[in-house]
């Protein structure tokens, strides 16, 4: 009953019929009163009811067409309180529907209408549409977005590839060494293009959670431990050197291990990348509560203040100068932060003159 608008009219109806009857039979007992009250002292009241009364019954007639109309006028009057309001509501959603509105105007709500549930839930509806048609224009806007990066990142390494393979096509080389010196350049282009496609694909997996986690149980001191030690001759030729810092044996983890890797390795060479100056990456895990809180910190030059807020988003890049050449692909943070949030974890970045630090908490089997 609370929620069915058709049985409250039904019983508000009703109501107001009943309503109607008490007032329409009130008000002709005051009338008749009054009316007989004029017949008896003045004079043309009485000659005029002597008239309609030698035409037809007045003492019957009068006093039941009376009631049938006051009956219908308080009605109508009870009823049109009643429906006012959805004509206004009508009224409102007529001009959202033309334009006249915008999607997020809100209805003025009588919580003691009885359409001002109605007017509630439509007021919940247009918030709903407002925000998905919000959301639509994000989501166009950003895929036009990705369109146009990745046919930039994509056409600048296939414009060179084609063109040392063009000079190779045409024989324009002197000898071997330079065959083979556009040979390596056409190589290293190709790869940079496999990197670019292959963050495209994972990052647009992540986006639209069409990437099945393959689950398994694993110490987390132990694979960090594992990955310094693949990454220790890049690291040295870096000039930088890695070192794991906790008093954990064995941090146990419940996630997707072969990503959860890949995280990592982005954040070491994202450290190796822009921390190259500090000479050192460090790792330290520890645990907080259920949760384990691993940084991956470098001690190269900060990232600036206002790009800290950015630095998860695709295609953004810190340092502006960097062609695309020497930076990332620009999705690299993006995807770490899909990868851990597909985890239950978050992740963060804080940067100062001292160093920068990229924390990640993931929850842990007790």
């Amino acid at each position: 009953m609370k929620d069915n608008i058709a049985l409250k009219l039904v019983f508000r109806s009703l109501l107001n019929m009943v309503i109607s009857a008490v007032l329409s039979a009130f008000s002709l007992y005051i009338l008749l009163g009054f009316g007989m009250w004029l017949i008896d002292n003045v004079r043309p009241m009485r000659v005029l009811y002597q008239f309609v009364n030698s035409i037809v019954d007045g003492r019957q007639l009068l006093p039941i067409a009376g009631s049938v109309f006051l009956f219908f006028v308080f009605y109508i009057i009870l009823q049109w309180s009643l429906f006012h309001y959805l004509g206004q509501m009508n009224k409102t959603v007529r001009g959202i529907a033309d334009g006249t509105y915008d999607m997020d105007y809100q209805i003025e709500v009588r919580k003691r209408n009885i359409f001002g549930p109605m007017a509630a839930n439509m007021n919940s509806l247009a918030g709903r549409l407002h925000h998905a048609l919000v959301e639509e224009r994000k989501a166009e806007q950003t895929k036009n977005e990705l369109i146009t990066n990745v046919s930039h990142d994509l056409r600048t390494p296939l414009t060179s590839v084609l063109g040392y393979l063009g000079l190779i096509e045409q024989d324009r080389y002197r000898d071997e060494v330079e065959l083979r010196h556009y040979v390596q350049i056409a190589y290293e282009k190709s790869m940079r293009l496999n990197v670019l496609i292959n963050d495209l694909f994972e990052y647009t997996r992540m986006r639209h959670d069409t990437t099945a986690l393959k689950v398994t149980n694993f110490n987390l001191i132990e694979m960090l431990g594992q990955l310094l030690v693949q990454f220790r001759l890049p690291l040295e030729e870096a000039g930088m050197q890695s070192k794991l810092v906790t008093d954990k044996t064995s941090v146990m983890i419940k996630g997707d291990a072969a990503k959860l890797v890949r995280v990592f390795e982005n954040l070491i060479v994202n450290a190796m990348n822009y921390g190259r100056d500090g000479k050192q990456v460090v790792v330290t895990v520890q645990l907080e509560g259920s949760a384990a809180v691993i940084e991956v910190i470098n001690f190269g030059e900060p990232i600036p203040m206002m790009d800290i807020p950015h630095i998860f988003e695709r295609f953004y890049r810190v340092d502006k100068s960097r062609t695309q050449w020497s930076g990332g692909s620009g999705l690299g943070l993006a995807i770490v932060k899909g990868i851990v949030e597909k985890h239950e974890g978050t992740i963060s970045v804080t940067s100062d003159s001292e160093q920068t630090a990229f924390r990640i908490t993931l929850p842990i089997i007790n």
